[in-house]
């Protein structure tokens, strides 16, 4: 295994052996450590000094099911602290299969006006390319344009127009099986990260036959056997979700009032019925798309979809719960046709469909446009793409739309905006977002299912009881979790009684060391730790550490809540 390196000044690429800090490291735990490590914590997010880091899970590119998670990191230039933004697909896999831990672009091209893409061929060798040809081309047509140059037979990951204009709200896209640029490492602004460099595209090959370092595959095999096995016998990861996706989850949470609605002035949306999964799946059969659609690598659960129109012609692929919320709920719009274009432009242009959703809904709440107006939100997200004054603004997310029309109701903490679930409605939530080093990321710490009885959960959702201790451990776990690339959604295989011993001998049988009881946790506090590092060297304090004051003080209909986690209690959530 090594690491691949790229330098964008004297566009050089190079590979080392992993040195022996990171040789146990993966995915985020690899991007963090190394970005605490290397990136001077006070740079510009989009200048030469800062890094962008594409590393697959420590466990990607193994016998485990559902491990083709890439994670990518660098310093945001829209939070200005770190960053971890996860994405599926398939490269991640495809990059362990040629023996690479971690791809790491530093520097930025001298000349502005020029592109240039990254080849890794079927040997693992990589090159620089100049692609200025396709400077300014959308995703879907880009990826169209390389697999004419490239062959069917590779994993494109790239960036659209927003990423090339630097906007803070650009993605960076990955295909999925499909061959579609679909999948987005959307949080954080690292698309425009990657533009900065002048970098538009890494092209992988997809055939590499690496097997991994394992010092006990027999072990390995057995145990990853017996995880897919829970998995598949789990009734919401082996049935639910094929059936129904992510998009399952608009029913219950509108039900606990804790989907936002018209910029959160709401915690209940009276259209959700139109845009929840049960909908979203009958659609999608009566015109002929796919549901139970297997979208990443080494993938066993298929919660993707394909969307197609009355026609029967392709729209989107996969239309998520957090789109549905971003883009539906958030701007009051029922209309999953509209929101369905809405997911396939910000994918084109290379957006985070949730902070472009809030965006929206932020200039919708200070009257630029009416809430529900799916074409104006249509337009709006076109107008990203060619460049136009509101295009940018909208394109830069929610803080700067709050700031452009002077509206105070924007709810982003450390500049990104939160997730789909309100959190005064679920405290445990309001800690999360306000905690976690990566701004508003439901991902860092989701502890939905506790707070919910619907889901078995026994805190009270709308009290400060126990919701710290709650979010710390999610935050530990999940810090792990990220680490090895284990699919939030293949968590199911950690239920079972012997799930968490089941990742312990993996680990332990890849590194050939016995892997504690001990060493999980301690692997998450040692992510959160460099983490939390990185950001107290790039200014953040405690008082970075809070929600905006609408969450305290407007309370939520219809349960008129407000969040009542205590300053002092959210400082004592990393206290390990």
């Amino acid at each position: 295994m090594r690491i691949l390196r790229v330098n964008m000044t004297d566009l050089r690429v190079w590979t080392e052996p992993v040195p022996e800090k990171y040789r146990e490291l993966g995915g985020r735990g690899l991007t963090s450590t190394f970005v605490n490590d290397e990136v001077p914590a006070t740079c510009d997010p989009l200048g030469p000094e800062n890094k962008l880091i594409f590393a697959p899970g420590y466990f990607t590119g193994t016998p485990l099911v559902n491990t083709s998670r890439l994670s990518v990191g660098g310093k945001s230039p829209l939070t200005g602290g770190i960053k971890e933004s996860n994405v599926g697909g398939t490269v991640a896999f495809a990059l362990a299969k040629l023996g690479i831990t971690a791809v790491v672009v530093e520097g930025k091209v001298a000349d502005a006006a020029m592109s240039y893409l990254l080849n890794i061929n079927l040997e693992g060798q990589a090159e620089l390319q100049d692609c200025s040809c396709y400077r300014g081309m959308r995703t879907y047509a880009l990826v169209n344009e390389l697999k004419k140059a490239f062959g069917d037979k590779k994993s494109i990951t790239c960036i659209g127009p927003a990423g090339e204009m630097q906007l803070l709200a650009a993605s960076i896209q990955s295909t999925d099986l499909d061959g579609r640029p679909c999948r987005a490492a959307g949080r954080g602004g690292l698309g425009a990260v990657m533009g900065a460099k002048g970098l538009k595209a890494v092209v992988v090959d997809r055939g590499g036959k690496d097997s991994g370092e394992l010092a006990d595959p027999d072990t390995f095999r057995n145990a990853a056997k017996a995880y897919a096995k829970a998995v598949k016998d789990d009734e919401f990861s082996g049935q639910i979700l094929p059936e129904l996706g992510t998009a399952v989850l608009v029913e219950p949470i509108n039900a606990a009032g804790a989907f936002p609605t018209c910029n959160a002035r709401n915690g209940q949306f009276a259209g959700a019925e139109k845009i929840s999964g049960e909908s979203l799946a009958a659609m999608i059969k009566e015109r002929g798309g796919q549901t139970t659609h297997k979208g990443c690598a080494q993938c066993i659960i298929d919660c993707s979809n394909v969307v197609v129109d009355k026609k029967g012609d392709y729209v989107t692929s996969s239309l998520e719960y957090e789109t549905i919320w971003s883009m539906g709920g958030m701007i009051g719009n029922d209309d999953l046709d509209a929101i369905a274009r809405l997911d396939f432009l910000c994918d084109d242009i290379g957006l985070d469909t949730m902070s472009t959703g809030v965006a929206i809904g932020i200039a919708m709440d200070a009257g630029y446009r009416q809430f529900g107006d799916g074409a104006a939100a249509i337009a709006l997200v076109e107008e990203v793409a060619t460049g136009s004054e509101i295009g940018r603004v909208i394109g830069n997310g929610p803080d700067a739309v709050g700031k452009y029309f002077k509206h105070d109701r924007v709810p982003t903490v450390k500049g990104q905006s939160i997730a789909a679930y309100d959190p005064r409605a679920l405290q445990g939530m309001a800690v999360t977002y306000a905690t976690t080093p990566m701004g508003g990321d439901h991902t860092a710490g989701w502890v939905v299912a506790q707070n919910l009885e619907a889901f078995g959960g026994t805190i009270n959702p709308h009290e400060a009881k126990g919701q710290v201790e709650l979010s710390r451990g999610s935050q530990i776990h999940m810090a792990a979790v990220d680490s090895v690339g284990i699919c939030d959604f293949a968590q199911s295989g950690l239920a079972t009684p012997e799930g968490m011993e089941n990742v312990r001998k993996m680990y332990a049988a890849k590194t050939g060391k016995p892997f504690s009881e001990e060493r999980w946790p301690e692997l998450g506090e040692s992510v959160l730790k460099a983490e939390r590092e990185f950001n107290r060297r790039a200014g953040f304090t405690a008082k970075d550490d809070r929600l905006p004051s609408m969450f305290y003080s407007e309370p939520l209909p219809p349960y008129n809540v407000v969040v009542k986690v205590t300053n002092e209690e959210m400082e004592n959530t990393f206290s390990f």
